[in-house]
């Protein structure tokens, strides 16, 4: 963890520089009588790692240094370029620890027009090895999420500026880069990059492999992928089927039911599904199945009015295999990357027999309106042929 240390040193103008004037050389400042030193990355630091220098409250042409037992040479800060809303006088560096320095803690000594302005100290830790991070150990990643990878090589010797990451369960190779204007300013040698997984990521331990200038394999980590199953704290799916309606235009979607719905044997039926939250992509792999099925059945989203302010829902005709013996059949549906399966049942009827059929107020109907019209060109046969009589 990077602490920033501010020390306060209360200086005389006067007392510091009673023979240099303002354009010769630095001078504190007069309107507020000291001088401000922070340092950002006094704590936790290790050979080759930055430390960020600001100090405020000294104005003039001179010179502001820092001198410390870990910098290899005494560094000479750059005044502020209209850095708002920081102070108009100030100046700035970050200059790299000596990889050689030892773990330790080392003095360091802020000088304004050669005179001993500010003093603090630099506390330095022992090298690291080289480190390749893709995930914490116990994560588990989710098919869509980001994932953010590092590779820390801050340590003697190290030197390549080129790196790459592959694994089976990414589309492509990922870059790693350094970007100085990142969380990890103060590591020069902390190279990132990271890509969204695809969706369609498959549950399972992928290998990841960094490698290195020529494609040398420098470190390999594992990947855990598992999509949120029911139950798991960020599993947002809200699936609702199946559901069963007919195909007459009485019917619909919204009479759609899930326990008690017949249909006789080589008839059709819709299937019904309803989710909340589907997984991406899957409204192109939603299908039910079925033993009764002719065919697996795919469910196209309801893009009509009747869906708004209701669910997404989903759904497609299915016809019943002739032959089938009556009785209760069950349909499936897979959803959310397989990780949800829900099963409903569908009553299978005996197909309607003709007398059935002749006996339905539809048949009736029909042999009425037949039998009036019979009656109707009889009438009228009759009719002529009393006409025809009498004219004879």
């Amino acid at each position: 963890m990077k602490w920033t240390h501010a020390v306060l040193a209360v200086v005389g103008a006067a007392a510091l520089w009673p023979a240099v004037g303002p354009a010769q050389g630095a001078a504190a400042d007069e309107g507020r009588g000291a001088v401000h030193l922070l340092l950002n990355g006094a704590f936790d630091n290790r050979p080759g790692g930055l430390v960020d220098i600001d100090v405020q409250g000294v104005r003039g042409r001179g010179e502001v240094t820092v001198s410390s037992p870990v910098f290899p040479r005494r560094i000479t800060l750059a005044p502020y370029q209209h850095r708002a809303p920081a102070p108009e006088h100030g100046h700035h560096a970050r200059p790299a620890i000596a990889m050689s320095t030892k773990p330790g803690s080392y003095p360091l000594t802020v000088r304004a027009g050669g005179r001993v302005v500010a003093q603090d100290r630099v506390e330095v830790g022992p090298p690291r090895r080289p480190r390749f991070t893709v995930t914490s150990p116990g994560e588990v990643m989710r098919p869509g999420e980001r994932l953010w990878m590092t590779y820390d090589d801050l340590f003697p010797g190290e030197t390549g500026t080129a790196f790459e990451v592959r694994s089976p369960a990414f589309p492509a190779p990922v870059r790693l880069a350094h970007d100085p204007s990142g969380a990890d300013w103060d590591n020069p040698r902390l190279f990132s990059g990271g890509l969204d997984l695809p969706a369609s990521v498959k549950d399972g331990t992928y290998k990841v492999t960094l490698t290195g200038p020529g494609g040398r394999e420098v470190d390999h980590k594992p990947l855990v992928v598992r999509a949120a199953r029911p139950g798991d704290r960020d599993y947002v799916g809200r699936p609702r089927g199946p559901a069963f309606f007919g195909t007459s235009p009485a019917s619909g979607p919204e009479r759609a039911r899930t326990h008690g719905h017949t249909v006789p044997v080589g008839g059709t039926v819709n299937v019904l599904w309803r989710d909340a939250s589907p997984d991406p992509g899957e409204e192109g792999r939603l299908t039910a199945t079925s033993p009764a099925f002719e065919r697996p059945v795919p469910l196209k989203r309801d893009e009509s009015k009747a869906g708004d302010g209701d669910s997404p829902r989903y759904y497609g005709p299915a016809h019943i295999r002739r032959g089938l013996g009556e009785g209760s059949y069950p349909v499936t549906v897979v959803s959310h990357h397989g990780r949800v399966r829900k099963i409903g049942q569908l009553v299978v009827t005996a197909a309607a027999s003709p007398s059935e059929v002749s006996g339905s107020p539809l048949v009736t109907a029909v042999v009425g309106a037949g039998l009036a019209g019979l009656l109707g060109l009889t009438g009228v046969a009759l009719a002529k042929s009393r006409t025809g009589r009498g004219r004879a």
